[in-house]
């Protein structure tokens, strides 16, 4: 089994108050609210190899980020914590000087994919913010669909040494290779990729398939394909990594079944590319520690 690292799942506990998105009126989102917390995940990562994950913010507060970085601590398998800050604010910065004391805090995620405003990320972070997270060496995630790709690489062009990643490789429109909106955001990935100092998630995608791809893992890899097939043309397997989006992911479909779409994508490479995509480009862009 090819050793793995989840470099995008979640844990959450509703009770805490501050999932907004997260409501039990919502019935499609219903199934998620309740606890999903290192115990829910643990068999799940040892039936599949996998030896340790990204933990990623679900909330946009700070209060969510110390819950994250308490349970990392107390968590081997979490090798680092994407947390959150207020990127508009200038007194982010000293928020992040206090995360990244932590061993494991490696950076932040604005929720952009819920902002009324499409242009946030081009027009509203701080300077000071900004700056704080490149003297840091932490990271910026990515939270975005395929509206936001424009300002987001206005925005990567007046921060090239900021690393970031794109989670869900911006939630493209599956099932529909051949519309305008899929060639648009094949598009903007391509210009993203240009920058070198952008990765991407392979995660994410089972959930944004089509009702008829849930919980059925042929159609979810026949859909998913077009979007692998584009993403490792542009970004190469150095610049890919694996993530499950759990508990998010059960949705659509589990942490096996999104292993096996996955394998019907990675496993046509190399196993040297292989052995990126799974690990190497999440530990090399996280700076996770060796085991």
């Amino acid at each position: 089994m090819t050793p793995r690292i989840d470099s995008h799942q979640h844990f959450w506990r509703p009770a805490r108050g501050d999932y907004a998105w997260l409501r039990a009126d919502v019935p499609a989102l219903a199934p998620l609210v309740r606890d999903f917390l290192p115990e829910d995940l643990a068999p799940l990562l040892q039936a599949h190899g996998v030896e340790r994950t990204v933990l990623v913010q679900a909330a946009d507060s700070e209060a969510e980020t110390d819950f994250m970085l308490e349970l990392a601590t107390a968590q081997d398998v979490v090798g680092g914590v994407v947390g959150w800050v207020d990127l508009s604010s200038a007194a982010a910065v000293a928020s992040l000087e206090r995360m990244a004391r932590h061993p494991k805090f490696k950076g932040v995620r604005p929720m952009l994919q819920d902002l009324a405003d499409d242009d946030w990320i081009a027009r509203m972070p701080h300077p000071d913010a900004v700056q704080a997270l490149v003297r840091l060496g932490l990271r910026f995630d990515a939270l975005v669909k395929p509206q936001h790709l424009p300002s987001l690489i206005r925005f990567l062009k007046e921060w090239p040494q900021l690393p970031v990643v794109i989670d869900h490789a911006a939630k493209p429109p599956l099932g529909a290779r051949d519309s305008e909106a899929f060639g648009l955001w094949r598009k903007h990935m391509n210009a993203l990729a240009a920058l070198p100092q952008v990765c991407c998630k392979f995660s994410g995608l089972w959930g944004e398939s089509p009702q008829a791809a849930h919980h059925d893992v042929d159609v979810a890899a026949r859909i998913v394909r077009p979007v692998w097939e584009h993403l490792l043309d542009s970004f190469g397997p150095s610049r890919l990594m694996w993530g499950s989006d759990w508990p998010v992911l059960n949705l659509a479909g589990d942490y096996a079944g999104w292993i096996a779409v996955s394998q019907a994508c990675i496993g046509g490479l190399s196993a040297g590319e292989q052995a990126q995509v799974w690990r190497g480009t999440a530990q090399r862009f996280y700076d996770l520690q060796p085991d």
